[in-house]
């Protein structure tokens, strides 16, 4: 898996693209999934594919946190906003820290993950760092049934003597196979210059039913909770594992 150019040598310019202040309302509902499951308490919690950390940020006053990103540089913007997170570079079809949380979370960086033993394999990996009774909770971008084909994304932020616009085209080359292809454009103006740059995201899309049986299969009794976040159909529920006994 080809890590995308936004994550390591664009890294730095996370804190401009993505402002923490809007995932306020997407946080609310994890923190709400969470707190109604495992009751009072500053509980641990493991998230897998922290990227820059913006979702976390608004738990970590709720919960005592670790988190885990393939991307050191990620993981350098995350540290920068979260800075009493422990953290570890590692990917999450593989880590093991070798303890246990009471709840392991994956945001949108689920989507990542492109074939059904990439799904197993990070699924075997929460319930590794969960006891009986841990919740398990994720959010894919897109399902098979709500995926439009194509979706365009666009905006611009400025920060930091940087405008950066953001150009995505999301598009299903091959309907049989189990990924979409994000053709994506940089436009970074910085210091009276302009640049164009290129990157490409290949993230998987599965039916709602191969999630919830992989999820099954791991062990998990799951739930769907909806997830209102967004105006087109982008993560319109959250996943929420319970992890059985053994």
């Amino acid at each position: 898996m080809e890590t995308p150019r936004m994550y390591t040598e664009f890294a730095r310019y996370w804190p401009v693209i993505s402002d923490p202040a809007d995932y306020a309302e997407e946080a609310r509902h994890w923190r709400d999934a969470l707190r109604s499951r495992l009751g009072p308490g500053r509980h641990e919690i493991l998230e897998l594919g922290v990227g820059g950390g913006n979702n976390l940020s608004h738990l970590t006053g709720d919960f005592q946190a670790t988190a885990v990103d393939l991307s050191g540089q990620m993981i350098e913007m995350a540290r920068a906003l979260n800075p009493d997170v422990t953290f570890h570079v590692g990917d999450m079809r593989s880590v093991r820290l070798e303890r246990k949380f009471k709840a392991v979370i994956i945001h949108d960086a689920i989507s990542y993950m492109v074939s059904e033993d990439d799904l197993r394999a990070t699924f075997a990996t929460a319930v590794a760092h969960l006891d009986p009774g841990g919740l398990f909770v994720t959010s894919p971008d897109w399902l098979t049934e709500t995926f439009t084909d194509p979706f365009v994304n666009t905006g611009t932020n400025v920060g930091d003597g940087v405008t950066f616009t953001l150009v995505e085209y999301t598009w299903d080359p091959d309907p049989a196979d189990t990924t979409i292809d994000s053709l994506t454009w940089y436009l970074i103006r910085e210091q009276g210059r302009l640049r164009v740059e290129q990157d490409r995201h290949v993230t998987g899309l599965f039916p709602r039913q191969t999630w919830l049986d992989l999820l099954d299969e791991a062990g998990f009794s799951v739930e769907l909770v909806n997830y209102p976040v967004h105006e087109d159909a982008r993560q319109a529920h959250l996943f929420v594992g319970t992890l059985r006994p053994a």
